[in-house]
């Protein structure tokens, strides 16, 4: 049996065990110390645009704190993009709040604007006006950033980005995370980046960053002794893992790179292909880090379809994946609104992830190019 070929797996750069020795050489094994103070310092140096970042967890628990900090409470809505993971959507249900889940549009695959605005209006009609807009920067591909924040501001409604997929992309040359209210960042063992597991919150102020560090440290009032005037959580990055962000974000451009470089290679490999396309920038507004490259296959004119392929990968032992599945169609999420088409579930029922890690070598392309062509045969 051939070695495995994941779907998207840790890559080290070989910095990070420095990081993770002097925390234990100092003692600092705890939810605080250098290494996170470093990887915040690193963080906002790398997006810029007066970011504030607060390293947490995780990206589930960065949006958690985020709809905190705008005041999401029971009974309230909040707008999401149907098409992405479920980490995008249940930290709303956390709050006792309900989700307005919205259709893609084919460009980007992300929140479609126009849905968003008659969902906006349809939502105000009947006495409700939806607490925050959650954006998804898909498979890394930023959302149509413009539209949206003019339709959010339209309404002022603050607009969350899921960034968690999309670190090192841009939108007309902004990096994404730095669009919104607040934005999210993860990073979890099969991101562009990881910390093993992990995520940050990126916000617009440090009163902000103060209140999400808080909250996330079981808010302890300032006194000699433990009280506590609110719930808190223990949602704080440890200094371990962020010895592991500090390492990995020297090699950030690097892994970008070589993703976006997974990305052509599919291009090129499929464009002989009738019926397959893959999912790439629209025009030169859009840059991509391609954390995964994707298709979508249609069955008439490629002559097989989505599963068929993916059984072929999985019989050589190279890890695929349907596209994720929408979130108006699960049944956790069964009794929420929806507005749109069939977009996303048209995505989901076509679609296919392919092996993108930054570490695929030479011959794992080749040997992934050699049993696609074989199976097209």
């Amino acid at each position: 049996m051939n070695s495995k070929i994941w779907l998207s797996s840790p890559h080290m750069g070989g910095n990070e065990q420095k990081y993770i020795n002097e925390a234990f050489a100092e003692n600092w094994v705890a939810p605080l110390g250098p290494n996170v103070n470093e990887f915040e310092i690193d963080l906002k140096n790398f997006l810029g645009q007066n970011s504030e970042i607060a390293a947490l967890s995780a990206g589930t628990a960065a949006l958690h704190l985020a709809l905190i900090i705008l005041d999401v409470k029971f009974g309230d809505e909040v707008i999401c993009q149907s098409f992405t993971f479920s980490a995008s959507a249940n930290p709303i249900t956390y709050q006792g709040a309900t989700p307005i889940f919205i259709d893609s549009e084919t460009d980007t695959w992300n929140i479609c604007p126009k849905m968003l605005e008659q969902a906006i209006e349809d939502r105000i009609s009947k006495g409700k006006v939806p607490k925050a807009i959650i954006v998804v920067h898909l498979y890394g591909m930023p959302a149509k950033m413009d539209e949206i924040i003019t339709v959010a501001d339209r309404y002022g409604i603050p607009v969350l980005e899921d960034a968690a997929e999309s670190l090192g992309s841009s939108y007309k040359g902004q990096k994404c995370g730095t669009f919104g209210e607040m934005a999210i960042l993860s990073f979890n063992g099969n991101k562009i980046i990881t910390t093993s597991g992990g995520g940050a919150l990126v916000c617009k102020t440090p009163e902000q960053k103060n209140r999400a560090v808080y909250l996330s440290t079981q808010a302890r009032d300032h006194a000699p002794h433990y009280q506590h005037s609110e719930i808190g959580y223990n949602y704080r990055m440890s200094n371990i893992c962020a010895g592991i962000g500090r390492g990995q974000m020297e090699v950030l451009d690097e892994r970008v790179q070589a993703r976006r470089a997974n990305h052509f290679f599919y291009v090129e490999l499929f464009k002989e292909f009738e019926g397959i396309e893959v999912l790439s920038e629209p025009n030169e507004d859009y840059f991509s880090n391609h954390w995964l490259s994707a298709i979508v296959i249609d069955q008439k004119k490629a002559g097989f379809g989505r599963d068929d392929l993916r059984l072929a990968l999985e019989a050589e032992n190279i890890e695929s994946r349907p596209l994720w599945k929408p979130m108006h169609l699960q049944p956790v999420f069964a009794d929420c609104p929806y507005y749109g088409g069939a977009v996303a579930e048209d995505l989901f029922n076509r679609g296919l992830c392919l092996p993108s890690g930054s570490n695929l070598s030479d011959a794992d392309r080749e040997r992934i190019k050699e049993v696609i062509l074989r199976f097209k045969k």
